[in-house]
């Protein structure tokens, strides 16, 4: 397995291979993803994005992840703004970097590629904060709870409802830059 960085280019190029592993992931419908296509394709084109990918020695896809500031007039930012009040706005929403998505195929979770996924994205990330929305699951079980806590990612938002989505989610932060561990 191999942790690379992609251009948006190198992204939009593998979009049915991360349409495949987000659904994998997320447990989405089909036509979901459909919709996920397209939002997925304007977002290279952000400022600050930055994206990586883990690829098998064959060079198949088992996980990406990517992001970019978070500026008023996008949905995510938007509806996070809305629920949160000023001096939280002002905390986590100003210079903010976006984990949009980050996701491993089921079959290759438990084997630390979205802990590298992550600590590689969040090393590009530009900003003073960084910002993710997951959904809400047991910490102790959940992977990418257990994953972000580790992360020191801390509670913004909780049981929060998404427009379109019925589950609740939780938005986690931390200040950036990420230290990197100790040798």
């Amino acid at each position: 397995m191999r942790l690379v960085r992609w251009t948006p280019d190198d992204l939009v190029r593998r979009l049915d291979d991360v349409v495949a592993v987000y659904g994998e992931a997320m447990g989405y419908r089909t036509d979901l993803l459909e919709a996920r296509r397209g939002y997925i394709a304007t977002h290279v084109r952000r400022p600050g994005f930055r994206a990586v990918a883990s690829l098998t020695s064959e060079g198949h896809l088992a996980g990406f992840g990517y992001g970019y500031l978070g500026a008023s007039g996008q949905w995510w930012h938007d509806q996070v703004h809305r629920a949160l009040d000023a001096p939280t706005r002002t905390r986590w929403l100003t210079h903010c970097f976006e984990v949009v998505e980050l996701h491993v195929r089921p079959p290759a979770q438990g084997h630390g590629l979205g802990t590298g996924q992550l600590r590689a994205l969040l090393g590009m990330a530009e900003g003073d904060t960084v910002l993710l929305s997951t959904p809400e699951a047991d910490e102790q079980t959940s992977r990418a709870w257990r994953l972000y806590r580790r992360f020191g990612f801390v509670d913004v938002l909780r049981n929060f409802h998404f427009p379109g989505d019925e589950r609740p989610f939780g938005v986690l932060g931390r200040d950036l830059p990420v230290e990197p561990p100790a040798s």
